[in-house]
């Protein structure tokens, strides 16, 4: 069978272990009761392409809304994309079921947003985070699993004494680690992560995109990692994707992104990030987008973002834009020539150099 190419500039400088291609999630929409008839469609990912090397962190940011979490979702297999590509080491795994996606599905693990939902609150520690040993046996004899279960909490910094103790009994920083746990628990090679700090106090989040930092130096993960925050992103990413309305809009290195940003729309988020210094801040321009987000279900032809956008021309309603290094900076080799899905791409900094919230 056939594979579909990578789009140029999308690929990872390291070996691949992820390649998404032409990623889509439409959710039906339908009327009637006895005879329900599909009138459109909820174009929540709408062709999404990026791969992930070994030991890679990708960040993802965009508003909310534009796709990232139903990205994070297909790449667990806990949404099943309508059309496109998951490739791990090379397989589809979108066409895997039974026994075979079993085995995929241990090397891929996700932590999820909300600590206080996503652990069961009528288990205990020790049972959630030794819950995937039950799934998986092969990992864990039954006599080893408590040793296993405390060794992981340990390694995520919680006492191993409060094995016995229920999620409520934890404060939202602890309860994050006890999810990071459960992920680690089966060694996987990819975590995605879905806005892992985003619910968590600004001391903790930073706790925790340490510690995340920390267990990916020690056992070698690839991290797909989604978030608003971009200072939070650029900290953590070696290269980061810009999302808006079902679509990456530019992708690159965090250098690359934030400091020679060429899509407008990856400009006026940027220029959004709150500065502490007040000189910096009276020296950055502000970008005011006016209008709202388009409806999923309705999306402007062309480029989906012209309906916000100050460079606006007819040649965006007519053509959609493809990810590519735009034509002004091919061969130059410099920081702007990374994809971005823009006619008429510019590079722009929108953050003066000495600027606080961007430093690493």
């Amino acid at each position: 069978m056939a594979t579909m190419a990578p789009v140029p500039g999308t690929e990872t400088t390291t070996e691949p272990i992820l390649e998404v291609e032409g990623l889509v999630k439409h959710y039906p929409l339908t009327r009637g009761i006895l005879f329900r008839k599909q009138t459109g469609a909820v174009k929540a990912v709408d062709g999404v392409d990026f791969a992930l090397g070994r030991g890679e962190t990708l960040g993802i940011v965009g508003e909310s809304g534009c796709g990232k979490s139903t990205v994070a979702r297909m790449l667990v297999n806990l949404e099943r994309p309508t059309a496109g590509a998951i490739r791990y080491k090379g397989e589809d795994v979108t066409r895997l079921s039974g026994r075979a996606l079993k085995a995929v599905r241990r090397n891929i693990q996700m932590v999820f947003q909300d600590p206080y939902t996503s652990l069961n609150p009528r288990m205990t520690v020790g049972d959630i985070v030794g819950e995937p040993y039950d799934i998986h046996p092969e990992v864990a004899p039954k006599g080893d699993r408590r040793r296993r279960v405390q060794g992981l909490l340990e390694v995520v910094g919680l006492n191993p004494e409060h094995i016995n103790r229920y999620p409520h009994q934890f404060s939202g920083g602890q309860r994050q680690r006890i999810g990071i746990a459960r992920g680690l628990a089966l060694r996987p090679e990819i975590i995605v992560a879905d806005e892992p700090v985003s619910a968590l106090d600004v001391s903790v989040q930073a706790q925790v995109v340490n510690l995340l930092e920390r267990l990916q130096d020690e056992f070698g993960l690839a991290y797909v990692f989604i978030a608003h925050d971009l200072s939070v992103v650029r900290h953590i990413s070696d290269r980061v994707g810009v999302m808006y309305l079902g679509r990456i809009m530019e992708i690159g290195t965090d250098g690359q992104i934030y400091d020679h940003p060429t899509h407008p729309y990856t400009q006026a988020l940027l220029s959004a990030v709150p500065v502490p210094d007040p000189q910096a801040r009276d020296r950055r321009e502000r970008i005011i987008l006016t209008g709202d987000v388009p409806s999923p279900t309705n999306i402007p032809s062309g480029c989906r973002f012209r309906t916000r956008c100050w460079k606006a021309r007819q040649r965006c309603a007519d053509e959609v834009p493809l990810l590519a290094v735009p034509e002004a900076f091919r061969g130059e080799g410099g920081p702007a020539a990374h994809p971005s899905a823009c006619h008429f791409a510019e590079e722009k900094r929108v953050v003066p150099p000495d600027d606080p919230a961007v430093q690493p």
